[in-house]
């Protein structure tokens, strides 16, 4: 047998059980069970810890169609909590518990992760408190689908992991080696493969509004667009490949009012690069109400600036 290699092996694993020993142990007092009670029934889920006094990020449907509830964490403590908002086209939640005492887990941010990196899932599969899996990154930007009624909204971003998540994981934490929560477990897609929805710029704000008035607004163009190649000498000159090509304008609209026509291709909006409809979701939350939204358009081979005023979705 070669020793050296079997102690390297050795070392390697003793590395790797630090890192996911190291962090359960700074998680695992922020992570709570939910259980709650709905006309429809019993349900549970997982909840994290994230300000010291009582807030907790779950999944929007986990804690569906209930106004409270009882979350129970690893030491044993058990308190009533109430449903502060959930925004069922991220997946997100927040929920305060009555009585106050565990500690905040760090938010980091998703968009630093890589395809292969170590990640940790904290949460209560099945009822099992405190359980805690690990394994890598499987892939970034993934895209899940998420409805309200008759609106459909991309949850974009989504990681996919390969950490093993069961009935009872949603709302869980999912971590980087560091220990700071970089996603909120929500799906679990088939066997061996596990979703979270990212900590990322676009879901702390999200989370900002859920906190401050328990709902999240979002703001209307009226434009549908699919993503198309830019030609070659403006992506070149512009370093951005796509645009989004206007195939649809509601009449009225933001985005009609604005001057924006079939078949223009959306460069930019708000400054930002506009290459996926995504991207475009993404600005149209609750600041852009009622604000000028600068948008630069491709029109028969030349740049046009026009200013849109977003109005709030109903």
């Amino acid at each position: 047998m070669d020793t050296e290699h079997t102690g390297a092996e050795s070392a390697a694993l003793d590395a790797y059980s630090r890192v996911v020993t190291g962090v359960a142990a700074g998680l695992l007092p922020s992570v709570a069970a939910l259980s709650v009670r709905t006309p429809r029934g019993a349900g549970a889920g997982s909840a994290v810890t994230f300000t010291d006094d009582g807030f907790l990020l779950t999944n929007a449907h986990v804690v569906a169609g209930a106004n409270a509830g009882t979350a129970s964490f690893a030491d044993g403590t058990e308190t009533r909590f109430d449903v502060v908002g959930a925004d069922v086209l991220s997946d997100l939640a927040v929920v305060r518990a009555h009585n106050l005492g565990a500690p905040a887990a760090p938010l980091g941010d998703a968009e630093n992760l890589r395809i292969g990196q170590l990640v940790v899932a904290v949460g209560n599969p099945m009822g099992l408190a405190g359980s805690v899996t690990a394994g890598v990154v499987s892939g970034l930007g993934r895209s899940l689908p998420a409805r309200d009624g008759r609106r459909v909204r991309i949850i974009d971003n989504v990681i996919q992991t390969d950490a093993a998540l069961n009935p009872g994981n949603s709302g869980g934490a999912l971590a980087d080696s560091g220990g700071t929560v970089v996603g909120i477990n929500t799906a679990v897609a088939g066997y061996g493969l596990g979703l979270a929805v990212p900590i990322n710029r676009t879901t702390r704000q999200i989370i900002g509004e859920l906190v401050g008035t328990g709902r999240v607004r979002r703001a209307w163009l009226g434009v549908a667009g699919v993503p198309v190649p830019l030609p070659p000498p403006l992506a070149e000159r512009l370093h951005q490949k796509l645009g989004l090509r206007v195939v649809e304008v509601v009449p009225g609209s933001p985005a009609g009012t604005a001057g924006i026509y079939l078949g223009d291709i959306l460069i930019t909006a708000g400054g930002e690069p506009v290459q996926t409809v995504q991207a475009l979701q993404r600005l149209m939350l609750g600041p852009a109400i009622g604000k000028n939204l600068p948008i630069t358009v491709l029109r028969k081979n030349a740049l046009v600036d026009v200013v849109s005023v977003p109005e709030e979705l109903r």
